[in-house]
């Protein structure tokens, strides 16, 4: 793909806007104290159609319509032609900041959400939190806490063999070598404030859409664990 470079650069949380399904409250979600708003290709109708003229829109450009393009500055699309990646990993991949409120890339073809979760892993030093109807998800950093609701659901999904330790949970983790075609964490109960470590990277982690601030507050700690570039 070429050495990174940074289209949109925020010291601020940045929300990303793609061309699923969405809704005004999910847009409002994803610009929670947003500093920027960057439209994956299509996504820029669903930004601009809510009031929101992204400040960057990128992608192959192969879901913007003529209609759609015409309302936007040209200034403002960077047009990614290869077609070696969707359109979620071309922005993501082109954003610098702490964090990115994404909405608008869950719901749709499934085939479209499994890559959209495989970038999401493969681009670990890039955190990101993906909006749902009815959860929210993200790529588990090496350490978090979250102050979740007693009785809440919290699933684990890995996308590669990993292994980790927990609190907080009904049925703790601890031990279980958990991989795509062997065991995962589906359907595990919150019992008290949540406490996730991991040795690798490659966990998905789904909690309920109402944790989305706890979430978001996690990833924002200055002490938070990252994942090195050089992992996995």
């Amino acid at each position: 793909m070429g050495k990174k470079t940074d289209i949109v650069s925020r010291q601020g949380v940045v929300a990303l806007i793609g061309g699923g399904q969405i809704d005004a409250s999910d847009i409002d979600l994803a610009r929670t104290d947003s500093t920027a708003l960057v439209a994956a290709d299509g996504g820029a109708r669903a930004a601009l159609d809510h009031g929101h003229l992204p400040d960057a829109v990128i992608g192959d450009f192969d879901s913007l319509d003529a209609e759609t393009e015409a309302r936007l500055p040209a200034d403002r699309l960077f047009p990614i032609r290869e077609q070696d990646s969707t359109d979620f990993d071309k922005a993501l991949r082109h954003i610098s900041a702490p964090l990115v409120q994404a909405a608008g890339f869950l719901g749709g073809r499934v085939d479209h959400q499994l890559a959209v979760l495989n970038t999401l892993v493969r681009r670990k030093t890039s955190p990101c939190i993906l909006i749902g109807a009815r959860e929210v998800i993200f790529h588990a950093p090496p350490e978090i806490r979250l102050p979740l609701d007693p009785g809440a659901t919290l699933s684990l999904f890995p996308l590669a063999p990993v292994m980790g330790r927990s609190d907080g949970l009904r049925w703790p983790i601890d031990g279980i070598a958990f991989a795509p075609d062997g065991p995962v964490g589906t359907s595990n109960e919150v019992t008290g404030p949540v406490h996730l470590r991991f040795d690798d990277p490659g966990m998905i982690v789904m909690v309920p859409r109402a944790a989305f601030e706890q979430v978001r507050q996690a990833f924002l700690a200055p002490d938070r664990a990252r994942w090195p570039a050089r992992a996995g």
